[in-house]
């Protein structure tokens, strides 16, 4: 599978300041990930840490916290990881849940795709008009 990048803006809903960037679309990677100096000169505050495991399975923990990203003209509040100075910003799964987006390698870009309601089974075609 290929791999390919997405222009992404990251920012700080209280300030209103934001940075565009290249990130690296990773469907392997649960949460948004940016380098710390990235999310400290933005004042994004880290509310925990979480564990990590690498693809060389060590496990490894990094400060997490809370962004707004501006991704094909949308916009939401994501969990995004301090990752260490130099690393290569990273576009998670997560983040492409929330948005409704899948990636599609073949043509290297971002697609939309309809959000998953599977428990709500007891809801049927003609119960409600909105469903097509």
């Amino acid at each position: 599978m290929g791999t390919f990048s997405a222009e992404i803006q990251i920012g700080n809903q209280e300030t209103g300041e934001f940075l565009q960037l290249e990130a690296l679309v990773d469907t392997g990677s649960t949460y948004t990930l940016l380098p710390s100096e990235i999310l400290n000169r933005l004042s994004i505050k880290t509310v925990g840490q979480r564990d990590f495991e690498l693809a060389d399975q060590r496990i490894v923990r990094y400060d997490v916290g809370e962004a707004r990203l501006r991704l094909n003209g949308d916009e939401l509040t994501v969990l995004v990881v301090f990752a260490p100075e130099g690393t290569s910003p990273l576009l998670g799964a997560t983040a492409l849940e929330l948005f409704g987006l899948a990636a599609e390698p073949v043509n290297q870009r971002l697609m939309p795709v309809p959000a998953l309601l599977k428990t709500l089974c007891s809801l049927t075609v003609n119960d409600d008009p909105a469903v097509e």
